[in-house]
């Protein structure tokens, strides 16, 4: 019996050690499902990612980050629908996602200030691709989701400018990207650690129909230190004491500054739709609650899933593009997808604490990255 639990230890040991299958970004690996090839949102064919950071001075840390769910979602409206966890934060063009069921435009995550910015910016890429739109086609709803950075950013000077915004949805690509302080979220903050972007991926095995699930998130959560849960082990508790944020002049942390917020977007591959979707959101939820989080009263929890292979046609809003793909209705093939979700979006939220590193920002506030090797060997000793 002590032999075998040596073996289960050693192998534990190894895990945590090794890290998961390679080219994945989080230094170890947990739950029901392995990770694709990138542990990332783009191990979901077609999807695009692409960053805008901007660093200057001594106050000015914040940027924007894109994700399409294919090449040309105007023409190719994939099946899509959102979820306000805690309203307390904005994310645009809901209203007609969740009425038509589908996704049309790229989807932007950026600082609260600059969320109008960001929509022109989509509005102008848009007139710039598509000649015809408000002429003879449709006009377009912008997707922009925010968190507030202030805290480490001079929020004010609305960096993000609706150029920056074209210009980074012209230069999203597939393929493996950057995490942490980047982006969206190069100002953001969680667990009074620096935090940011993350993301990481679960693919479902052949008898679950073998589909991959993407999550990345922006988070920006407010939560307590001694909150923070990394895959069952209460590091915030032993953290609890150090490594807290300094702020040299006295400041008044209040509303969204104090709650933050996160902003979580979901791929997959899995033809469902838009009821699917939801429930699909809804389970992003539970993985969110495994790290420790809460949802403050003043955070702003807002996610959005979407399926790169359920496609709509540009002039019939209802109609399936040909060939129309049956829709998943199994059980066992559901409860993966959700078990994926819930799994690939607790990984997304450790990925953006692990990637994040030390930042000094506005009023000589710093928030401190998360010690990895201190975590690791936590993780090691369980």
């Amino acid at each position: 019996m002590r032999i075998a639990l040596r073996i289960a230890f050693v192998a534990l040991a190894l895990a945590l050690t090794l890290g998961p299958r390679a080219g994945a970004v989080l230094p170890f690996h947990f739950g029901l499902y392995a990770s694709g090839p990138l542990d990332g949102i783009t191990d979901v064919a077609g999807v695009r990612v692409a960053h805008l950071t901007k660093i200057a001075g001594t106050s000015l840390r914040t940027g924007a980050t894109v994700v399409l769910p294919n090449d040309d979602p105007w023409n190719r409206k994939v099946a899509a629908a959102t979820l306000a966890f805690n309203g307390n934060g904005e994310m645009t063009g809901t209203h007609w996602i969740d009425e038509a069921g589908y996704l049309e435009e790229p989807v932007v995550l950026t600082d609260t200030l600059d969320v109008p910015r960001a929509a022109d910016g989509v509005i102008s890429w848009m007139l710039g691709r598509y000649p015809r739109v408000g002429v003879s086609d449709d006009v377009p709803l912008p997707v922009v989701a925010e968190c507030d950075d202030q805290a480490l950013n001079d929020i004010r000077a609305r960096a993000v400018t609706a150029a920056d915004v074209a210009a980074l949805i012209d230069a999203a690509k597939p393929g493996q990207f950057a995490r942490g302080s980047v982006g969206a979220g190069t100002g953001m903050k969680a667990f009074a650690l620096k935090a940011g972007i993350g993301s990481a991926s679960r693919v479902l095995p052949k008898d679950r129909g073998g589909y991959t699930v993407g999550v990345l998130v922006n988070d920006n959560t407010g939560s307590s230190r001694e909150q923070l849960t990394i895959d069952g082990v209460h590091v915030g508790e032993r953290l609890k004491g150090e490594l807290l944020p300094v702020f040299p002049h006295k400041v008044a942390m209040h509303g969204r500054m104090a709650s933050g917020s996160i902003d979580v977007v979901v791929a997959t591959d899995a033809p469902l739709d838009a009821r699917q979707l939801r429930a699909l959101a809804q389970r992003a939820a539970l993985g969110m609650g495994r790290t420790g989080l809460t949802s403050d009263v003043g955070s702003g929890d807002l996610f959005i899933a979407f399926s790169t292979t359920r496609i709509y046609r540009r002039n019939a809003d209802f109609d399936i593009a040909a060939p129309a793909i049956a829709t998943p209705e199994d059980d066992s093939s559901l409860n993966a997808l959700y078990a994926a979700t819930a799994e690939a979006t607790q990984a997304a939220i450790y990925d953006a604490l692990f990637e994040a590193k030390t930042m000094t920002g506005r009023n000589g506030i710093t928030y401190y990255g998360l010690p990895v090797d201190r975590v690791l060997q936590m993780l090691r000793a369980r």
